[in-house]
């Protein structure tokens, strides 16, 4: 398996073929690779990404059938059932490093900005589910000057959102905290942005 610092740089260099239209599109491989993928994998980065139809991860990152472990959830949260997940990929494939991808312009995180807005009791438990772990990150910008900027605020808090989740990645896991600890697991934030289709990682 590659290390944390080679998987970025794949994923940065597959970003870059990305954005300029010079992605990898060998179809004629893509059978072998299939059928030499049923008896394993060995995914070199995990992603917990937003289920926004904009942001497929392989694709923006212009990697192909097995290599990487994919979780989506609208605005990147982190929750049980994502923690597992990550934890899953580490340990038992060896994954080296896990990137928290979030994006402009998040429904998510607008969402949020809303219901701090005004409240919004017609919204199902679920959605609240959702807009409650990413309401922390917005309610500490209130605070501040971007409050009275409402494209400001979002852009703030999308990258606070992911923040966040970063954060609670890194020391809400016994498990992965003992990996980054170890060395042997590294977990980054990302920002795609919709309009130029580029990746912006930060740690």
């Amino acid at each position: 398996m590659i290390s944390a610092t080679e998987a970025l740089e794949r994923l940065k260099a597959g970003n870059q073929r990305f954005v300029s239209e010079t992605r990898d599109s060998d179809a004629s491989s893509h059978q072998t690779r299939r059928r030499a993928l049923a008896a394993g994998q060995a995914p070199f980065a995990i992603i917990l990404g937003c289920s926004d139809s904009r942001v497929p991860a392989e694709i923006v990152f212009d990697q192909g059938l097995g290599d990487l472990f994919v979780i989506r959830v609208a605005g990147n949260i982190v929750a049980p059932s994502q923690i597992g997940s990550i934890e899953f990929a580490a340990a038992r494939y060896g994954t080296p490093l896990v990137v928290v991808l979030g994006h402009s312009q998040c429904g998510a995180v607008l969402a949020t900005v809303e219901e701090l807005g005004r409240r919004t009791e017609e919204q199902s438990r679920n959605l609240r589910s959702i807009v409650d772990r990413i309401r922390p990150s917005v309610e500490t910008l209130l605070e501040t000057e971007v409050a009275n900027d409402p494209d400001a605020l979002v852009r703030h808090a999308v990258r606070a959102n992911i923040r966040m989740s970063v954060h609670q990645l890194r020391y809400g896991s016994a498990l992965l905290e003992q990996m980054i600890e170890d060395g042997t697991l590294n977990v980054v934030g990302a920002e795609y942005s919709l309009e130029t289709g580029v990746v912006d990682f930060f740690y």
